[in-house]
């Protein structure tokens, strides 16, 4: 930390998977290069009381491989399990597709309905942010000079009755996703629906929760009428662009379909 508040322009290096594209983009050449490879109890996933504590560069192969985290935390091993290939999924950490900000972060949904809490440290201290305050903008975050990411607190949900985790992309390994969703549901004794949680990537400058769907469903019924009026509702929560890698039109229309299935299921 003291080294990084002296050299408040620095990069800081963890996996280096997107760091490097932006090196050999030019974009570095000139640029200081914090590495924090040798910080060894940010590399530890511990569990706490609640649930586990996720060290920034603990990689998102590691993710994949945690008994505990397979079994109470399947969402997030499922978005780590999409992203690229083995040889990034080795090198690529946690804390740095967090601190990369990019709208499309896979494992950014998973996060959000998992209501993921992020510790920042600084040479001034310790602070911590829910996950959706982290991102303020694309590529833009609200840390600090001088902060860096520590560790991903996560409480352990309850079981649900329903989850899901699904990436659209162009083909199905190595590619950025056109939207990416994960959702969890509880239902009470009587089958409605107690509490819902679902959030969208790639469909919006951050990752975002559907708050108006959420909302909407509380203490009804999923099936198929249902689901077709949480899926109008969708768009007061998220507003996509047409980009280089899809259209508004067909993001809308697939993220509908993924809510609807999962209601209907």
């Amino acid at each position: 930390m003291t080294l990084y508040a002296e050299n408040p322009g620095a990069v800081p290096l963890a996996g280096g998977t997107d760091f490097m594209v932006a090196w050999n983009a030019g974009l570095f050449y000139v640029k200081t290069v914090l590495d924090l490879s040798r910080l060894e109890s940010w590399k530890r996933i511990a569990e706490t009381k609640t649930g586990a504590r996720i060290g920034a560069l603990v990689t998102h192969g590691e993710i994949q491989r945690h008994p505990r985290i397979r079994k109470r935390l399947p969402l997030l091993v499922e978005a780590c399990a999409t992203i690229g290939g083995q040889q990034i999924q080795v090198r690529g950490t946690l804390g740095g597709n967090i601190a990369n900000a990019s709208p499309a972060g896979d494992t950014f949904p998973p996060l959000a309905v998992y209501e993921a809490r992020v510790r920042l440290r600084s040479a001034a201290g310790s602070r911590t942010l829910a996950l959706r305050d982290v991102f303020t903008g694309v590529k833009k975050t609200a840390l600090h000079d001088g902060e860096l990411i520590e560790f991903i607190e996560i409480d352990f949900p309850r079981a649900p009755s329903r989850q899901i985790f699904r990436k659209v992309g162009t083909r199905a390994a190595s590619a950025i996703s056109k939207t990416v969703a994960a959702g969890l549901l509880w239902l009470s004794s009587d089958g409605r629906i107690r509490e819902m949680r679902f959030a969208l990537g790639s469909m919006a400058p951050t990752v975002r929760r559907l708050l108006a769907v959420e909302a909407f469903l509380a203490g009804k019924k999923p099936g198929p009428r249902v689901a077709d009026e949480a899926a109008d509702f969708l768009e007061r929560d998220v507003s996509p662009i047409d980009d280089l890698r899809s259209t508004r039109a067909y993001r809308l229309a697939v993220s509908k379909n993924l809510l609807r299935d999962f209601l209907r299921t």
